[in-house]
């Protein structure tokens, strides 16, 4: 499993526009095959800044699976005119994982 992070940087004023379309957005994202999962988080000190976290089984799934298929272009026209600037995308490998015991 890989980890997507990216920190999202929506124009302000424009915030309640940009989870409608992350809402819609996200059933583009859940039909690829490697999706996991994908969580997105708004800011507390800066309400425009979101935190985007996607889990894709491999690198590949998400940078040629999705970025290269047709509903990424969706997904693109959705989202990423809310975006200034653009955000920088990064991969991770989980190392630690702590869930809490019963």
């Amino acid at each position: 499993m890989i980890v997507e992070q990216g920190i999202l940087n929506v124009v302000p004023g424009r915030e309640d526009e940009f989870e409608a379309a992350m809402q819609e957005a996200s059933a583009i994202i859940a039909s690829m095959p490697g999706f996991q999962r994908l969580q997105v988080s708004r800011g507390i000190e800066n309400p425009a800044t979101y935190l985007l976290l996607v889990e894709w089984d491999t690198l590949e799934h998400h940078t040629e699976g999705f970025r290269g298929s047709a509903p990424y272009q969706q997904w693109r026209q959705l989202l990423h005119h809310f975006y200034d600037p653009f955000p920088v995308i990064e991969h991770f490998s989980p190392v630690v994982s702590v869930v809490p015991s019963d």
